[in-house]
């Protein structure tokens, strides 16, 4: 370089023009652009940095942040570490970190149409939601007929709280009829025909619920027609002076009894009858939508805090190990004094590099955050984009907050930068 520095140059010529065009003039420009007014005719000084920390929003999207710095690097370094030290001990360790490496793959805009679908809703649609729902109804028990509810004219009556209750008591001489509708036909297509109550024996009462209703509506209302299905699994509650004396469920043909101590009391049908199915957690809604979508973070990053730390982990000297389980160290002691000291500088390697990333995460917030909740989500690089070309159009906000995020990420480069000379000199 000394004797012919024109032909160093010539060769950094290119890689200089490109980095000059593509990093350097981008910086100037936005620190140059924060300081002048929304159409960038004028100058404003120190105003767009004001309106920054000002705004509710954009304040959202500064705590947002330190959520992501603090939590999803510690995640993602955490589960590499306890791959990469798992997957040495298995036959099948080779295939287990090319099945968690792989998410690396898809790029951020499939994740988070992907995680946009398993985080829906509806149950039936999201897989989240899907399995919550599953475990919660093997425990707890559901409502068996959700859309069911009187006709107006049926002799039953609203008697709050969802419940509902027989306009008149009942008796043992005539069997009681409890006719509901609004259930989808299909939901009933394999119920077991509605059966007409024989008047009960020793003084019990008897019943029959049912769907009174029949494909095509050929049927009478109040009376159990050919072809109308029975509704089992229906709590009836018989009510004397506002206490509950006697409990059945209705069977598979849609008939009850109740004992004879049930006589001349009203029967009510609990709102458990009808509660509305349980939907599941709301993933995206206020509370959860930051949590749901670091994540969809994490399960792409983990693959690459694991092949890095696999890879130091290979670097660690086996004798040491060996060593101290001959001194008698169990294997929790071998991974705690030995094996993270010294993983120690890949580690700070893996989550520095990893802070930087979510610094500038935008692609998952965007796309996997709903409308409603989009402002709960709000990390810096999104509210960049949406005060620049968004409605406002203010590309002087919008400049600041990209002059803000890289000095927020200048000083982490720097430190990583830093650390890896460190290692390459020893």
């Amino acid at each position: 370089m000394r004797r012919r520095p024109w032909l160093a140059a010539g060769f950094l010529l290119p890689a200089l023009v490109l980095l000059g065009a593509l990093v350097v003039y981008p910086i100037g420009y936005s620190i140059v652009r924060s300081f002048l007014d929304k159409d960038g005719s004028g100058f404003v000084g120190f105003d767009n940095f004001s309106e920054v920390f000002s705004d509710d929003t954009t304040l959202t999207a500064f705590k947002n942040n330190l959520i992501w710095v603090i939590v999803a690097p510690a995640v993602c370094t955490a589960l590499g570490l306890i791959f990469a030290v798992l997957t040495e001990r298995v036959r099948w360790g080779t295939a287990f970190k090319l099945l968690v490496f792989m998410p690396m793959a898809i790029s951020m805009l499939a994740a988070g149409i992907i995680f946009r679908l398993v985080y829906e809703q509806d149950p039936d649609r999201g897989v989240a939601n899907a399995m919550w729902t599953t475990v919660h109804d093997t425990f707890v028990d559901t409502a068996p007929w959700p859309d069911a509810r009187p006709r107006p004219d049926a002799p039953l009556k609203a008697s709050g709280d969802g419940a509902y209750t027989t306009r008149g008591t009942v008796s043992a001489a005539d069997p009681a009829s409890i006719p509901l509708v609004g259930i989808p036909p299909r939901e009933t297509a394999d119920a077991t025909p509605a059966a007409k109550a024989e008047p009960g024996g020793k003084g019990e009462i008897t019943g029959t619920v049912w769907q009174d209703f029949v494909k095509g509506g050929r049927s009478k209302d109040g009376v159990i027609d050919q072809g109308e299905k029975a509704l089992k699994d229906i709590k009836i509650e018989a009510v004397k002076d506002g206490r509950v004396v006697a409990k059945a469920t209705s069977g598979t043909d849609g008939t009850f009894t109740l004992p004879a101590k049930a006589d001349g009391a009203q029967l009510r049908l609990p709102s458990s009858n009808f509660a509305a199915p349980y939907g599941g957690v709301d993933w995206l809604g206020p509370t959860l939508v930051t949590p749901a979508i670091i994540g969809s973070y994490v399960w792409m990053w983990a693959g690459f805090a694991m092949v890095l730390i696999a890879a130091g982990l290979a670097g660690v000297p086996r004798e040491l190990l060996e060593q101290a389980r001959v001194d008698g160290a169990n294997e929790w002691k071998v991974f705690r004094k030995i094996t993270v000291p010294l993983l120690a500088p890949v580690l700070a390697v893996v989550t520095v590099t990893l802070m930087i990333n979510v610094l500038k995460i935008f692609d998952l917030v965007y796309i996997i955050a709903p409308g409603a909740t989009q402002k709960d989500a709000n990390v810096l690089a999104l509210q960049l984009y949406l005060e620049s070309f968004g409605g406002g159009a203010n590309q002087g906000v919008g400049s600041a907050i990209a002059v803000i995020l890289l000095l927020l990420v200048v000083p982490v480069m720097v430190i990583n930068v830093r650390r890896l000379r460190r290692e390459s000199r020893r």
